[in-house]
């Protein structure tokens, strides 16, 4: 079998035909793996039927959906690039992704209907429109998806994409400046795959909730990895903390992925007490590093958290903690992948001491072949083989790695380096507090001093003063924030990451020492 990504499906409908391949929660539709191969089959020669081929990109933008699955594995099959796109963007943001990718179809949700009229009037490129939704009010400049689905071909269609021909290009979530289109192969994702189900503690019969959305690589990758090892694609439209808790229990949910502010507004749910979660072996836990006190909530309910640490640019893997260090190593993203190699170095390229931070390096057959149309980006990230993250970190004794931040949000404060997440972790415990972000203001005594930035659980309260003085007790003085200010919500992006430019140009300081 070639290594085209859109033949896990295919091979799965020959090995387990009758196995639950996917379930739509919300719409209450199920597929196994027979009947969505044969769906994958008529989205390829439906878009083959609109004249995509081999190296043309088609950009997505939907919700979670068997539509989204099918049509991701279809276009892999006939060797098109799938463009996903974040349906969080605004329309001038998702211009300059189909712009960029050069994308000459667009297949689109009907939720989507307003943002893609905009679209529809501009010069992108976009020779169709594909809508999926209701057809009685389909806009007359699209054509409808199940029209055209329905009447192709649910034969395989010929396949001959394989190795390093593009599977997908994904843009970055673009915290500062444009995004940038990481270009991910047919070979980088079997190998980000494998890397997931030579690690996790993956099983037969395993099902896996799907709750981040599909454009995230923390989606994608797993989903891949899901079929790749005959599980069960449990998908949520779109995360509901209360929901997910439902979910959990009535599929009999055994593993999953989210970020902590996922996490944290699970945890705050009532629903969460009365939830049978006893199929639950573990969730994951990425996109940011995730606080001891969320790991501890959650075991002394019997859930395991497993933090993983990656990035778009490596395809999801790069570290990750299972159960036998999740507590005893509380804070750490544990060690690399099974095919993955990371390192820890110096400015000067040199390998740092246990103990000492550095810019974390990660090298794999799963990186990324650059960013799209890129090239000085791509030569200034990725330098002999290896990934500069942009990330801080340190190992210990043992070759557990321990996240510390990005080096662009890094605090020095008085020649002392304070890393935010730090401060968050302990501001995590704190009992009346929902979420915290921590950013470096300018202080004329000291250059940067921490403030953090709170929001305050319903109910609750607490008092600025009160915040400095509880991270007193646990901090070194010049970690201890200057100032607090209060949110009724943190800015984040899609994928649960905090907007910290966002929140420097909002609370610009100065510092009051």
């Amino acid at each position: 079998m070639i290594d085209n990504i859109g033949l896990f499906i295919a091979k799965r409908a020959h090995l387990n035909s009758k196995r639950e391949a996917l379930v739509e929660v919300e719409r209450g539709r199920r597929f196994d793996f027979s009947q969505l191969d044969a769906r994958t089959n008529r989205a390829a020669h439906a878009m083959l039927n609109q004249g995509v081929t081999q190296g043309d990109r088609v950009a997505l933008l939907m919700m979670n959906g068997v539509e989204y699955v099918e049509s991701f594995f279809g276009l892999a099959k006939i060797g098109a690039v799938v463009v996903p796109l974040n349906w969080r963007l605004l329309a001038d943001e998702l211009e300059f992704i189909l712009k960029d990718s050069e994308s000459s179809v667009l297949i689109y949700d009907a939720e989507f209907d307003q943002v893609v009229a905009q679209l529809a009037e501009r010069e992108l490129g976009i020779d169709h429109f594909i809508r999926v939704g209701d057809a009685s009010e389909l806009p007359t400049f699209a054509s409808d998806y199940d029209a055209i689905t329905s009447a192709a071909s649910s034969e395989s269609p010929k396949i001959e994409a394989c190795g390093d021909d593009l599977l997908f290009i994904m843009y970055t979530s673009g915290t500062t400046g444009r995004p940038k289109g990481a270009m991910h192969s047919h070979a980088s994702m079997l190998a980000a795959s494998t890397a997931i189900v030579t690690t996790a503690d993956v099983r037969r019969g395993d099902r896996y909730l799907q709750m981040l959305p599909l454009f995230h690589v923390g989606a994608l990758t797993p989903t891949i990895s899901t079929f790749h090892s005959g599980s069960t694609l449990v998908l949520m439209r779109a995360f509901d903390p209360s929901r997910a808790w439902e979910i959990l229990e009535l599929e009999q949910v055994t593993t999953g992925l989210a970020v902590p502010a996922m996490l944290q507004f699970m945890w705050v749910s009532p629903l969460r007490e009365s939830s049978d979660t006893a199929t639950l072996r573990w969730l994951m836990c990425g996109a940011a590093p995730v606080p001891v006190p969320l790991i501890e909530h959650y075991d002394s309910i019997g859930i395991e958290i497993h933090q993983v640490y990656g990035l778009t640019e490596t395809g999801g893997p790069a570290c990750l903690i299972g159960s036998e260090e999740a507590l005893a190593k509380a804070g750490s993203t544990g060690a690399p992948f099974f095919h993955t190699e990371v390192r820890v170095v110096r400015p000067d390229g040199s390998d740092t001491d246990p103990g000492e931070v550095g810019e974390v390096l990660v090298r794999g057959r799963h990186l990324m072949l650059g960013y799209w149309n890129r090239a000085e980006a791509t030569a200034e990230s990725i330098r002999d083989g290896w990934l500069y993250t942009g990330d801080l970190a340190s190992i210990d004794e043992d070759g557990f790695v321990y996240i510390r931040d990005r080096i662009k949000d890094m605090i020095i404060s008085g020649g002392e380096n304070i890393y935010p997440a730090e401060i968050e972790s302990v501001l995590a415990g704190h009992p009346s507090l929902k979420e915290s972000a921590v950013i470096g203001i300018p202080s004329e005594r000291w250059g940067e001093s921490p403030a953090a930035i709170v929001v305050l659980r319903d109910e609750e309260s607490a008092s600025a003063e009160e915040l400095i003085e509880y991270c007193r007790d646990k901090l070194a003085p010049f970690k201890v924030p200057r100032v607090v200010e209060f949110l009724s919500e943190i800015p984040r992006n899609p994928t649960g990451k905090i907007l910290k430019r966002v929140l420097r140009e909002q609370f610009p300081g100065p510092s009051p020492e």
